[in-house]
């Protein structure tokens, strides 16, 4: 193609011109292809289209209403707007209730990556950038969540950052025990997530936060994003809090009379975050039809109980593109969480080889497997198939769960097997192991499981699940084919966008610049929608916003 018709290809006009009553001069107008590409990029700045020597042609300066006075607007020097995109600024993206609320300049979100892989060096660097980042404290002893907790408040003594809850059913000491690290450290903002129902424990979180101001307004001290893939759990952080969660914490004199009163009043959570098609826990759901169900929930439970201040709903899993970010924006989304992008990053709690092998992934690359924290229950997450075994071995340990009532029962040539090739130990020495591991963390899970030889099987099969996320983390040598990764298709999507550039080295992923060009690239691709709309036709080259220098050099 040569340049005299590339540059006619390049940008058209198909509607009659729309009367603006908006000119430009001819001498501030462009109409080379780099300038119409650099236009669109300065997304802070209005660019304006006009008709000049036959070419579509650019600038960022529309005159004054003193400059059209003050020339003759007949002659060949000021020609009229044709069409024109607004400003769109990476930080205006989204609800400006959300930022403000959280303290942040950007409405996106780095979600939790449990045992720490949502790192405290991630939660600090995206929040001295503007973005909020929870902390991925599932799966951490108590301790090192307290430390973890510390050291950031050290870095963010205002904030931004959240830090997370995670639902164990199985485990409630775990539960109940991270509520008190938190109100007894100040934390005043946790992500809920992988909750099937709410507990006494979310609850006592929220209620112990609320007081009332002089005004009679109510004050709401800990704020919740609940992470939710089903309406019915939606509905649950979406309503107040229930009478019998009040009378539990009332009686136990967890909370004051006050608080119980004023949590019927205030809904459980104030941001929901639609979690589709993610990593880890996952339901699988499209974003396409989650998004838009949780909103129009959230918009009938508004109107029922009239809320002061109406909540937010957020987008999650899926997301991984400027386009995809974009059209959760678009549908509605007060922001974006990104998990399993920001796990490539460097500060993630992930190590070297795991970070390597999530640049390559793509979208295919995944699959479902058992869950830890829920492997009696039957709960699966989404993991990395390419490059571990994990899945497949996780599979074939419940296939075994399901269909013996004891480690005793399983067919010794079976036992053998896994002995072998997933534990390579013998499966008694592994309840040694898990019975120290229990009489330190929970003695009473322990004691069940002494008297209940399917429980004893399901402590001894969520060693290898448990042990296998923190082998891909610290880079366990000789276990990387046992690495459990957690990651959903969006890291796949990014990696395709980004393979020939600059962030296709693992090594330059930084968290705040992944963010910022994800931001920007939907800003640059609404400023072309716009165009669209009036009838401009945009050629091929300027469809995709392309990272092409680091925002941090």
């Amino acid at each position: 193609m040569t340049q005299a018709t590339y540059k006619a290809a390049l940008i058209e006009i198909n509607k009659q011109q729309i009367d603006w009553n908006w000119q430009v001069a001819a001498s501030t107008l462009s109409d080379d292809p780099v300038s119409l590409k650099n236009a669109l990029l300065e997304i802070g700045k209005p660019m304006y289209l006009a008709k000049s020597n036959n070419n579509i042609a650019v600038t960022h300066q529309l005159m004054s209403h003193q400059e059209n006075t003050a020339v003759d607007t007949s002659s060949a020097s000021v020609l009229p707007v044709l069409a024109f995109a607004q400003a769109i600024k990476a930080e205006e993206l989204g609800s400006a209730e959300f930022k403000k609320a959280h303290g942040v300049k950007y409405a996106y979100h780095g979600g939790a990556m449990a045992n720490g892989i949502a790192s405290v060096e991630l939660v600090i660097a995206l929040g001295q950038a503007g973005f909020l980042c929870s902390f991925g404290a599932a799966g951490l002893i108590p301790d090192v969540i307290e430390e973890s907790i510390k050291r950031i408040q050290r870095a963010l003594p205002d904030g931004p950052f959240a830090v997370n809850l995670i639902h164990s059913p199985s485990e409630q000491a775990l539960e109940s025990g991270a509520v008190e690290r938190f109100l007894k450290l100040g934390v005043n903002t946790v992500e809920a997530s992988a909750f099937l129902a709410l507990t006494e424990h979310i609850v006592h979180y929220r209620v112990a936060g609320l007081s009332q101001n002089s005004d009679g307004s109510i004050a709401i001290n800990n704020k919740v994003i609940a992470k939710v893939s089903r309406t019915e759990v939606a509905e649950r952080f979406m309503s107040p809090a229930p009478q019998k969660f009040l009378t539990k914490l009332l009686a136990a004199g967890k909370i004051t009379a006050l608080q119980a009163e004023l949590a019927l009043k205030v809904p459980m959570a104030d941001d929901i975050t639609a979690e589709a098609d993610s990593g880890g826990h996952t339901d699988n759901r499209p974003f396409l039809t989650l998004l838009p169900t949780i909103i129009k929930q959230r918009d009938q439970l508004q109107e029922k109980y009239n809320y002061v201040t109406p909540l937010r709903v957020g987008a999650g899993g899926g997301i991984g593109t400027p386009e995809s970010a974009l059209a959760a924006f678009n549908m509605g989304a007060a922001y974006i969480v990104l998990g399993s992008v920001n796990q490539a990053c460097v500060e993630a709690g992930a190590s070297e080889h795991t970070r390597r092998l999530l640049a390559n992934v793509e979208m295919a690359d995944v699959t479902m497997a058992p869950a830890a924290d829920m492997f009696e229950m039957g709960v699966k997450l989404q993991v990395v198939k390419r490059g571990s075994m994990f899945a497949m071995r996780a599979n074939k340990l419940y296939e075994l769960y399901t269909n013996y009532p004891s480690i005793e029962a399983i067919p010794t040539i079976e036992r053998e097997k896994v002995e072998k090739q997933i534990f390579r130990q013998n499966l008694d020495q592994v309840w040694d192991i898990t019975k120290a591991f229990f009489h330190e963390r929970d003695p009473d899970m322990l004691t069940r499981a002494l008297d209940d030889p399917k429980r004893k099987m399901a402590l001894i099969f969520r060693w290898y699940l448990g042990l296998s996320s923190r082998w891909s983390n610290i880079g366990e040598k000789g276990r990387e084919m046992d690495y459990q990764i957690w990651a959903g298709p969006s890291l796949g999507a990014f990696n395709s966008w980004v393979k020939d550039s600059y962030l296709a080295d693992y090594q330059q992923r930084n968290a705040v610049d992944v963010a910022l060009h994800l931001l920007t690239g939907a800003a640059y691709l609404e400023r072309i929608n716009q165009l669209k709309y009036q009838g401009v036709t945009v050629h091929n080259s300027l469809l995709n916003y392309h990272p092409a220098h680091s925002f941090l050099s």
